[in-house]
């Protein structure tokens, strides 16, 4: 007896290691292929001025036979999940609470009132388009925070039914869309308004979807507007965890509860870890290099999470959602352009 016990923790260690070995070679051809699918979006983007996350979901639904069957269905399913829960982690390195209090309280109030605002409109004027809580949640928190990236932390904790995944689509791309438009737009009408550099930053950093948008109408105008909308836009991403915080509690009192019976948690992991990031960062308590890295990373991790999630989608059915769909999104889309400028009148 005293000869085998010294062999019970070697073979405990080899049968992980074994494990470990084989759910990797199972996972591997799937986020091999979301990681290719990933880098080619980057390549058209970077050379065809067209925004990576929406050439990562088109190209991904452009091969969505792969996600149907074949050994790359565990690596895209994975892909599409966990890898998305750990970029939206690593966003919080991008949010610094100390530049955001530079803004001075007005400002602070004017955007934060508008995140709040904008969900709370979705709630209201969902039904009038035909559609239920779920999709004015995801819907009206993509537009009132950061787009595609706000879509897929709220879609992580919405009760999951079988038309999950399109939703989460469809409302991807309408906001990529939308964003991309507002781009090209939105400076315009600043100077159309004759909005100074600050206002204009404002403006364009409290209504444009998604950061890399928000960066590109910031700066077309000047230095001071980008730095502006920069900011701005970095407090919306902050919202992301106090929206989906309130969104979980809300879920867990009144929500239907899935067929399994089990509740989704208070407040899921991705969310813990982006907030402990995001206080980090904004004590100074991570470096400059490591926290670049970690936000490239995230980028990178979102753009071949949502790559997976393309294929794992049935073109047919996102289109199906219907013009009442694209109808919302532009109405909330609107109505927090609205309220913005209304409060950047009332505060000048």
């Amino acid at each position: 007896m005293a000869l085998s016990q010294p062999q019970t923790k070697p073979e405990a260690e080899v049968t992980w290691t074994a494990q470990a070995k084989s759910k990797s070679q199972e996972l591997f051809p799937g986020i091999a292929v979301a990681v290719i699918v990933a880098v080619t979006a980057q390549f058209l983007a970077e050379h065809y001025a067209t925004p990576a996350m929406l050439l990562a979901l088109l190209l991904g639904i452009a091969v969505s036979f792969l996600g149907e069957e074949g050994k790359t269905v565990p690596g895209i399913a994975f892909s599409a999940r966990s890898l998305l829960r750990l970029g939206i982690a690593f966003l919080g390195v991008r949010v610094s609470m100390v530049l955001m209090m530079g803004l001075g309280w007005d400002l602070i109030a004017l955007v934060v009132g508008g995140v709040v605002a904008t969900i709370g409109f979705g709630l209201l004027v969902a039904r009038l388009f035909g559609h239920k809580w779920r999709f004015a949640v995801l819907t009206a928190g993509s537009v009132a925070i950061c787009g595609a990236s706000a879509a897929m932390a709220i879609s992580a904790i919405l009760p999951r039914d079988e038309r999950s995944e399109e939703r989460l689509i469809f409302t991807v791309m309408g906001v990529t869309v939308l964003s991309t438009i507002a781009m090209i737009a939105y400076p315009i009408l600043a100077k159309f308004l004759a909005l100074s550099p600050t206002q204009a930053g404002v403006f364009l950093g409290g209504t444009i979807h998604d950061v890399a948008q928000v960066v590109g109408a910031g700066f077309s105008i000047s230095e001071q507007t980008g730095d502006t909308a920069t900011l701005v836009k970095l407090m919306r991403v902050a919202m992301l965890a106090p929206v989906v915080l309130v969104a979980s509690l809300m879920i867990r009192s009144f929500a239907e509860l899935p067929k399994d019976g089990t509740r989704p948690p208070l407040l899921p992991g991705f969310v813990v870890a982006f907030l402990l990031l995001a206080g980090l960062n904004s004590f100074g308590l991570i470096p400059a290099a490591l926290s670049d890295f970690l936000s490239q990373s995230s980028r990178w991790l979102l753009l071949t999470a949502i790559a997976a999630v393309g294929m794992k989608t049935n073109l047919k059915q996102v289109l199906s959602v219907g013009g009442a769909a694209i109808a919302l999104l532009i109405v909330e889309t609107v109505f927090i352009a609205g309220l913005i400028l209304a409060g950047i009148s009332i505060l000048s």
